[in-house]
């Protein structure tokens, strides 16, 4: 395994390099990578890596959300909180039923399937949002009037309707018992929660800090573990 993380980080690097010197975005790079090197490509991923490819998918997410977390300041959050809230659901529920008419309407498939495409293509890419967005925020756009703080808050939440409703869909779909209702109810029940859980935990690493010298890194290494741990005890 130690030997396929190597070469996925320094050719990850390189394809990131030379994409962006040709002016495209290093990540189309890295995921044309990912494509040559995996089981749809030349198969050079050692069967250990793939099996715990999914673990390595969460921690980057994690790793993600917390630089965008990392990146907004609490006034900011403050003064662009309504606009975020709807930021999160109105664009998302709307593009994903969208696409499902117009696959309907165009090729004639199923209501349930076009929505699970529709809310395939409607959610948001933290991986391509969150670099933009802190990108735009050490330049300075955006910033009088909070867009990309607007964007980054919305992001996350806007992903976490389209999953829903896409799982949701996709049980109809395979004959399970799935309730539409409850699945939408408990969208805003999970948000509510996530921030009240966050909060707590936030509040007790500041505390922590505060009152003990602890290195940067090492504050690093505890949020990022603290996650793992939070994202580990939701799935349980």
């Amino acid at each position: 395994m130690t030997t396929s993380l190597a070469l996925v980080l320094l050719l990850g690097l390189l394809a990131n390099y030379l994409f962006t010197k040709i002016k495209l975005p290093g990540l189309l790079g890295m995921l044309l990578l990912g494509v040559v090197l995996g089981p749809s490509g030349f198969n050079l991923m050692g069967d250990s890596l793939m099996a715990v490819s999914a673990d390595f998918r969460s921690v980057a997410l994690i790793i993600i959300l917390l630089r965008a977390g990392l990146g907004i300041g609490k006034e900011d959050l403050k003064r662009v909180g309504g606009p975020a809230v709807r930021m999160s659901c109105v664009p998302g529920i709307l593009e994903g039923t969208t696409i499902a008419a117009l696959v309907v309407a165009l090729w004639g498939m199923s209501w349930v399937e076009g929505g699970i495409l529709g809310f395939t293509l409607a959610a948001v890419s933290p991986a391509v949002v969150v670099p933009s967005m802190l990108k735009y925020m050490e330049l300075g756009y955006g910033k009088k009037k909070g867009v990309p703080t607007l964007i980054l808050a919305g992001a996350s939440a806007d992903d976490v309707f389209a999953i829903t409703l896409f799982s949701a869909l996709v049980g109809m779909a395979t004959g399970e018992a799935v309730g539409i209702g409850w699945k939408l109810l408990s969208i805003p029940v999970s948000i509510m929660l996530g921030i009240l859980v966050g909060y707590v935990v936030g509040w007790a690493l500041s505390h922590t800090f505060k009152k003990y010298h602890i290195r940067d890194t090492k504050k690093i290494l505890i949020m990022l573990g603290t996650a793992i741990l939070l994202t580990s005890l939701e799935k349980a």
